[in-house]
């Protein structure tokens, strides 16, 4: 099996020794482990530069943020599984963990037995709540919104969900999509959406004729370019690659004289 097909798990743990059993635990029993992190501001990093389809994270950890913060954090950006690792059984804090849906909340010290089984029901039950629903709907069902719909359009505004609600974004303000896996960035002048869709398949139900392809990894807003060679070009101080094959159509898009 490779990596790309491994389930990719971040460990947010401040117990180091605990931390790398649990890493050696999971890698031995088929799971890549993306990073171990002992505070919030590094989990999230991670979170954002790796790939991640479930969280084990503790509540008690160094830094400014507990590990419900943490991952609050995480849940704006997009969703995933979580699962709570946590001595802490006092009901203020479960109430708070209730609060970031998680999919299960186990106690310290766990049983790798039982934290197997959790895992496996997380990510089972995630992957049917972001399943498309049969081709074979009825009319009811499919005027009927689906938790699989995380990009909406209305004219020139989108809304992204973000943690269990849509956000609206002006679509002036969006200046690129970037890409990575099955997980697309959208940036916009303010901040980063990230939405568990294909760059193809966000283009193909977006009608923004502003966006374009420009590498098989990025799209941009053409009104929002600043340069460019034949090689790549620029967004205020960002650099994004612009591929031969995507080439014609970006200069198709602007007035020849």
């Amino acid at each position: 099996m490779t990596i790309d097909e491994r389930v990719h798990i971040l460990i947010v743990e401040d117990e180091g020794i605990l931390a790398m059993e649990l890493s050696d635990s999971l890698e031995a029993d088929g799971y890549f482990v993306v990073g171990i992190a002992n505070n919030g501001r590094k989990a999230l990093d991670l979170f954002q530069r790796q790939r991640v389809d479930l969280l084990l994270c503790d509540i008690t950890i160094k830094g400014d943020w507990d590990g419900i913060e943490t991952v609050g954090r995480m849940m704006a950006q997009r969703p995933i599984p979580v699962i709570y690792l946590t001595a802490l059984t006092d009901r203020e804090t479960l109430e708070r963990a209730k609060q970031t849906y998680p999919a299960a909340y186990v106690n310290k010290p766990y049983q790798l037995s039982s934290l197997r089984t959790a895992i496996e029901l997380a990510i089972h039950n995630f992957s049917l709540r972001a399943k498309p629903l049969p081709a074979t709907t009825t009319a009811t069902e499919r005027n009927t919104p689906r938790d699989k719909e995380t990009i909406l359009q209305i004219e020139d505004h989108l809304f992204i969900k973000q943690n269990y609600q849509f956000v609206k974004i002006n679509v002036t303000e969006l200046l690129y999509l970037e890409a990575d896996n099955v997980y697309t960035t959208l940036v916009t002048t303010n901040r980063k959406y990230v939405v568990r869709q294909t760059l193809s398949g966000i283009l193909e139900r977006m009608h923004l004729p502003s966006l374009v392809r420009v590498h098989r990894s990025y799209a941009v807003n053409i009104y929002k370019v600043d340069s460019f060679n034949d090689a790549e070009l620029s967004i205020g101080t960002q650099l994004i690659p612009l591929s031969r094959s995507y080439k014609e159509d970006f200069l198709q898009r602007f007035n020849h004289y």
